[in-house]
């Protein structure tokens, strides 16, 4: 984990930022941070650290053969026709804090055999318990439409597409994904934030910082929730999936 090198892992201290136009005006921001990581150099911290950060597996995707986060990824791709031939992941995510994790969003960018980013995988769960993956080509700083397909806030149906900017991050990250419906204002939220070395003393530091990051980021949601609820935003009913195998049917669309 040594300062400048891009092949190994990375954080980012984020401001994740919410704009609701309708049916009321809500903005939010929120801090936070992000892990940078390549699936096939997971960070290694030493004994008295891996509290604060724990990477696993069943944390992303579905159960795979080689159920590992990269045997995950390569198995998502390969239900797509899609081999990258030892080609390089890397992926931003949230990591387990005391034993508990919430990723919202994971960005996978897929690499072939000769280094060239081929696809990037848009991960979505809800505290549901369910996800969905979005395959999206790599765009850059153009957008990419994708339809809505999982039910993610109280306050949006499962209708729409989404516009998703996710450029592989540098010294910046700045993703940006937007939900458009039919004759109403688009629902908009960013991840922005700044590289830093994934350094001991750095990891330490964002515990100061911001402490129980993923517990922090489903209490501000919440509290979010929350505040729509009072303004009188209409609520949308969330119907489970019946069973396990349907979940996953439901997820693979």
């Amino acid at each position: 984990m040594r300062a400048g090198d891009r092949t190994t892992s990375a954080l980012y201290r984020t401001r994740i930022t919410h704009l609701r136009r309708a049916p009321v005006h809500h903005y939010f921001e929120h801090r936070s941070y992000s892990w940078f990581v390549d699936l096939d150099a997971l960070p290694q911290l030493p004994r008295w650290l891996r509290p604060f950060a724990r990477f696993e597996a069943q944390d992303h995707l579905w159960e795979s053969a080689v159920d590992t986060m990269r045997g995950r990824v390569d198995a998502f791709l390969a239900g797509k026709g899609i081999e990258l031939h030892g080609g390089r992941i890397t992926a931003l995510l949230h990591a387990r804090v005391f034993g508990y994790v919430y990723n919202p969003l994971s960005l996978y960018w897929c690499h072939d055999a000769d280094g060239v980013l081929r696809y990037v995988i848009a991960e979505v769960q809800n505290t549901h318990g369910q996800r969905h993956a979005y395959l999206l080509p790599p765009s850059g700083v153009q957008p990419t439409m994708v339809d809505k397909k999982l039910y993610v806030s109280p306050f949006n149906d499962v209708d729409g597409h989404y516009l998703v900017q996710a450029p592989q991050p540098g010294d910046e990250l700045d993703v940006r994904i937007s939900l458009h419906r039919d004759n109403q204002p688009a629902f908009v939220a960013t991840m922005r934030g700044t590289r830093r070395p994934a350094t001991l003393r750095q990891i330490v530091a964002l515990q100061m910082t911001a402490p129980m990051a993923p517990q922090m980021n489903v209490l501000s949601m919440r509290i979010q929730s929350m505040l729509l609820w009072l303004k009188r935003v209409p609520m949308v009913p969330h119907t489970s999936p019946r069973s396990d195998e349907d979940r996953e049917k439901v997820d693979q669309l």
